[in-house]
């Protein structure tokens, strides 16, 4: 077996695994990953890699945006739709007028909805989120 075979062996295991909201953890960090990838690419003129690093970010980010179910999740799927097409936005502007700044602004959403995703995946179950009432 190749490594490379391996290591994706590796990954589909760890995948499974994991809870549902560990998994869109994990797709925050592969986004945040190439986002990462497309600034180092970017800053050594690296036109392929950073189309590569994009392409990804945006595979990604359509990924967590198909899950979305408008019609139940209410106003937070609608903000995270919203949110994710401006994000494909930014990432068009990188591409089509090498605007590195949007870039900054990508990480910036990206990770602001990650950590509020590892702290849901680590709220007990059965605990209010923040900010609620208690009985």
């Amino acid at each position: 077996m190749s490594q490379r075979t391996g290591a994706d062996a590796y990954r589909r295991i760890e995948a499974e695994s994991r809870s549902p909201v560990e998994l869109v953890v994990m797709l925050y960090d592969g986004a945040l990953r190439f986002v990462a990838e497309a600034r180092r690419a970017v800053a050594r003129n690296d036109i392929p890699a950073r189309a590569a690093a994009i392409d990804r970010t945006l595979a990604i980010v359509g990924q967590l945006q198909s899950t979305l179910d408008l019609e139940q999740g209410g106003q937070i799927a609608q903000e995270l739709d919203r949110l994710y097409a401006y994000i494909n936005s930014r990432l068009l502007d990188v591409t089509m007028r090498k605007d590195t700044r949007a870039l900054d602004d990508v990480q910036k959403v990206l990770t602001t909805l990650r950590d509020g995703w590892v702290q849901i995946a680590e709220t007990p179950p059965g605990t209010p989120p923040p900010g609620t009432p208690g009985p």
